[in-house]
C-alpha cells in the first residue's frame, strides 16, 4: 500500500491512516510518502503494523543507514538508523511531549510550554550515535550462529558486527563461531576494559573447550575462564558487579545521571536521602559525600545479587544502609517518617501509584525520578501532581542513539501553596 506518513509515536514507528485503518509504520518518517508492506495485526485487529519498503517522497532528516542489518526484514534492535541524529532527537522530544500531555495531563513545566522546555541532550561516549552499547545479548539461531531478533518476531537475523556496540564487543570474536547448545550469549564490556561472555545453555552442560573455542585469551567466559565480575567507574568511584547485574549500557550515562541527579537534588549536609531501586548503589554512593556521615542514607533494592554488590561497593560508606526488599513493601513501613530527598530509578514498568503515594507521604523537598519509558513516567508524574508534587524540570538524554529509547530525569517539588 502507499502511505502518507503521519506523526511519530512511542515505540519507534509513525502513525498513518489508510481507509480509516490505523497503521503503525516502521522505517518511515513523518511527512514521507512510502510504499509499505503489512507485517502484522494488533490490538484485536484495531491497527496494522507495516514496514516502509520504498520511499517515494523523503524527509530532509532521512540518511543512509549505517548498518547493513537494519531496515525492513532486518534486525529489530535499531529503529532509526535511517534518521539523522538531530532528526532522532526531534522525534524523541515529540514523543516526550505527547506522553506528558496525553498520559500525565502536563501542559508546561514551570510555566514554559512543553515543546520549549524539553531538549533531548546528547551523552558523551558514543561516536555520532554509534559504538556505544556496552552490553549486548545475542540469540542463538537454529544453525548455531549468533544474531538479533526481528521486530515483533522470534526470527533471528545473524550478524557478524553490531554498529551500535562498542569495539570490545565486536572484537570479542563471539560471532565468528557457532554456539550450538546455547540459547543466548551475552557479552559485557566494562569501562575499565573487562570483557565477559555469559553463555546460557539450553540444557546440557557444554565442555569448557567448546565454550572457549575461538575466543581471545583476554576474553573471560563466565564459569569457565576468568571472573564473571567487571569493574565500572562512575561518580568518582569504582564499582564491582556481576556481569549480568544492571548497569547503564551507554558508557557515558552513569556519570551523566549522577551529575544530573546531584544538580537536581542539591543535597545539603545532614539531609536524609532515600535511594529506591538502588541497584548496586550508584546514586547512594555518589551522593553520600555530599550528605556527610551524621545521617543514615537508606538504599532499597529487590535483587539479592545487586544488594550484595551494593554492600561490597559501599563498605567504606557506613552511613549507607542497604535494604533488600521490594520497594513498595519497604515503603509500607519505612524506618523513618520523613525524608529530605528521594531518588528512584525503577524498571521500565515504573514506580506506580502505590509507590508514588508512599514517597509523597515522606514529604521530601525534592524527588528525582529516573525513567526510561516516557509514557510510564508521565503516568507517575500525573499521580505525583494529585499528591501535591509538581514537575519542576525534565531532562531527556539521548542514551540509546539509533533506537527510540531514551533516559529521562524528572524533578518534582511540593506545589506552591495558595
Amino acid at each position: 500500500m502507499v502511505i502518507d506518513v503521519g506523526s511519530v509515536a512511542h515505540g519507534g514507528h509513525c502513525v498513518a491512516r489508510v481507509d480509516g485503518q490505523v497503521v503503525f509504520v516502521r522505517h518511515a518518517l513523518p511527512g514521507e510518502r512510502v510504499e509499505a508492506v503489512v507485517t502484522g495485526v494488533g490490538g484485536g485487529e484495531r491497527f496494522l503494523r507495516a514496514d516502509a519498503v520504498t520511499v517515494l517522497s523523503a524527509s530532509p532528516d532521512r540518511v543512509a543507514s549505517g548498518c547493513e542489518f537494519a531496515g525492513p526484514n532486518g534486525c529489530g534492535g535499531c529503529d532509526w538508523q535511517h534518521v539523522s541524529l538531530s532528526g532522532q532527537r526531534a522525534l524523541k522530544s515529540a514523543v516526550v511531549v505527547e506522553a506528558m500531555t496525553r498520559f500525565g495531563r502536563i501542559q508546561d513545566i514551570a510555566g514554559v510550554p512543553l515543546a520549549d522546555a524539553i531538549t533531548v541532550e546528547p551523552v558523551a561516549g558514543d561516536r555520532d550515535g554509534f559504538s556505544w552499547r556496552t552490553r549486548l545479548q545475542f540469540t542463538v539461531a537454529d544453525d548455531g550462529r549468533l544474531g538479533l531478533r526481528r521486530h515483533h518476531s522470534h526470527d533471528v537475523v545473524a550478524v557478524d558486527r553490531c554498529a551500535i556496540a562498542v569495539d570490545a564487543i565486536n572484537d570479542s570474536a563471539v560471532t565468528a563461531r557457532p554456539w550450538s547448545g546455547c540459547e543466548s550469549v551475552e557479552v559485557v564490556a566494562s569501562s575499565t576494559g573487562d570483557v565477559v561472555v555469559v553463555p546460557r545453555t539450553s540444557g546440557s552442560r557444554l565442555a569448557p573447550e567448546t565454550l572457549l573455542a575461538g575466543l581471545p585469551e583476554d576474553v573471560h567466559v563466565a564459569g569457565v575462564r576468568g571472573s564473571r565480575r567487571v569493574t565500572e567507574i562512575a561518580g568518582d568511584r569504582h564499582w564491582q558487579l556481576d556481569a549480568s547485574d544492571f548497569w547503564q549500557v551507554h558508557p557515558g550515562l552513569a556519570n551523566a545521571l549522577v551529575d544530573a541527579v546531584r544538580a537536581a537534588l542539591a543535597p545539603r549536609r545532614g539531609e536524609l536521602l532515600i535511594d529506591l531501586y538502588c541497584g548496586v548503589g550508584l546514586f547512594a554512593g555518589a551522593l553520600a559525600r555530599d550528605l556527610g556521615t551524621g545521617t543514615p542514607l537508606h538504599a532499597v533494592e529487590g535483587d539479592r545479587r545487586s544488594c550484595g554488590d551494593a554492600r561490597l561497593n559501599l563498605a567504606d560508606v557506613p552511613q549507607v544502609v542497604i535494604h533488600q526488599s521490594d520497594v513498595a513493601r519497604w515503603l509500607q513501613r519505612p524506618p523513618v517518617d520523613r525524608a529530605d530527598l528521594v531518588v528512584l530509578d525503577p524498571s521500565r514498568s515504573g514506580a506506580g501509584s502505590q509507590v508514588m503515594t508512599a514517597i509523597a507521604a515522606l514529604r521530601p523537598r525534592v524527588i528525582a525520578y529516573v525513567a526510561c519509558d516516557p509514557v510510564v513516567l508521565a503516568r507517575d508524574l500525573g499521580t505525583a501532581r494529585s499528591l501535591g508534587y509538581d514537575l519542576r524540570s525534565l531532562r531527556v538524554f539521548d542514551a540509546f542513539p539509533m533506537t527510540h529509547h531514551m533516559e529521562c530525569l524528572a524533578v518534582l517539588e511540593p506545589a506552591a501553596s495558595g
